[in-house]
């Protein structure tokens, strides 16, 4: 199977997002808090006139934030008639990864158990494919 990711990095991790649910990967410029919001959103941005949830992937993950977002990088994808800029610590290429996915292995946390689909090999190393639903909390009929 090959098949193309997004591979970047979060809390030290390689990670991939199935290319086909990226819309693009931008810069955050600024973001505009939203109250009573669970602590992974960060607040709203824009992208061409269209707003933009914001995602901390560390804090969705169960790690401590990076901080401020402004400045970061973040994959923007559509969800359920919804975009979302992920921020990532980096974003690296998007890569043509050839193999099946494998199970993930342990010694990960259930942080990363709880929101990847598996593991792909890639050219620099073992990277966990996001379940971009799971991260946002979502259950796959909510996502579809």
């Amino acid at each position: 199977m090959t098949s193309l990711m997004l591979l970047c990095t979060i809390a030290g991790r390689q990670a991939a997002i199935p290319a086909h649910a990226i819309r693009s990967v931008i810069e955050i410029d600024a973001v505009e808090p939203i109250p009573g919001t669970p602590p992974w959103i960060v607040g709203l941005t824009a992208l061409r006139s269209q707003a933009l949830t914001v995602v901390d992937c560390r804090v969705a993950l169960g790690f401590e934030s990076a901080g401020d977002p402004v400045g970061s990088r973040a994959a923007v994808i559509a969800l359920d008639g919804h975009l979302y800029a992920l921020v990532v610590d980096d974003a690296s290429d998007v890569e043509e990864i050839e193999g099946d996915i494998q199970q993930l292995r342990g010694g990960f946390g259930r942080q990363w158990a709880d929101a990847a689909l598996g593991m792909v090999e890639t050219p620099r190393g073992p990277a966990i494919i996001l379940d971009v639903p799971a991260l946002l909390g979502l259950d796959q009929s909510e996502a579809a």
